[in-house]
């Protein structure tokens, strides 16, 4: 009887450290989320976000949301460089597409994510892969990848993205693994209400499946060649890719696949369609 009851308190004992410690979490971002609402926006980093497109396109009203996110994403995250100095100008870029991604969405900054490592370039490395049932290693190319609560970007591919459009973006594809992560899975399905979650994933499975049957067969690809084969690897890479175009060529989804669009509209808040509209005819690409 003393074992149970002694048990029983030391599990009370935990419950209550955990509890404080979340008050004490909570407390802290309102704090600092108080102190940011009074805190000017550094010059320096607005001349950088000066020359990305997608801000320049942004009202007044959103660019205060953003400018707030952004100092509450860089107070909150570590940016490490890997034989490079991590600059003002990473810091920029990469809290720009971040914060661009959840502007619409309340509250959320990522709170998985603690770490961004920055490398100055494409990392080459050595992978073990199956073709038919044979094994063997391959030379790969990582421009970005997200595990766990660190993110991998390699700059030179992040700065070229971020002034010179095109449909991909490192930044935009490695974060929507972080956002899709949240719920404990990923999987392709990011937190979402629950009266939201069966359209979205019958939406996302029935044209994954459709693009995997493109990706087998190599062949008659149609307009599935605009999200590519990698967009075949499993759902998580699916929506990663789907996401990059929602923000990069928002127009390829809603002429093509506007039921993605109307599912990725629905999770992000932005009609992107709209409100970048003028980049369409500078990218070049349709």
């Amino acid at each position: 009887m003393f074992y149970y009851l002694a048990l029983m308190q030391f599990l009370l004992l935990l419950l209550l450290l955990f509890l404080s410690w979340q008050a004490w979490l909570y407390f802290r971002r309102l704090r600092l989320k108080k102190r940011i609402e009074t805190s000017p926006f550094p010059a320096e980093l607005r001349s950088y976000l000066q020359q990305i497109p997608h801000y320049r396109l942004l009202d007044d009203s959103l660019k205060k949301i953003l400018h707030q996110k952004i100092l509450y994403f860089l107070a909150t995250k570590e940016f490490r460089g890997v034989k490079i100095t991590v600059t003002e100008e990473m810091k920029a870029v990469i809290s720009f597409y971040a914060c661009l991604m959840v502007l619409k969405i309340p509250d959320e900054c990522y709170e998985v994510l603690r770490t961004i490592l920055i490398y100055p370039s494409e990392v080459l490395y050595e992978d073990l892969r199956a073709h038919g049932g044979i094994y063997r290693k391959e030379r790969v190319i990582l421009e970005g990848q997200s595990a766990g609560d660190t993110v991998v970007i390699a700059w030179n591919d992040a700065r070229k993205e971020a002034y010179h459009l095109r449909h991909n973006n490192v930044v935009v594809h490695e974060l929507a693994h972080v956002l899709d992560f949240e719920d404990g899975m990923m999987d392709g399905v990011p937190p979402l209400e629950r009266s939201r979650t069966d359209e979205w994933a019958r939406v996302l499975y029935r044209r994954f499946q459709a693009l995997q049957t493109k990706a087998r067969k190599n062949r008659d690809w149609g307009k599935y060649a605009l999200l590519g084969a990698y967009a075949a690897t499993d759902e998580a890479e699916f929506f990663a890719v789907v996401t990059e175009l929602y923000f990069q060529s928002p127009w390829i989804l809603t002429k093509h696949f506007p039921d993605l669009y109307r599912e990725w509209k629905s999770f992000f808040g932005l009609d992107t369609a709209r409100l970048f509209a003028p980049l369409e005819k500078r990218q070049g690409l349709s």
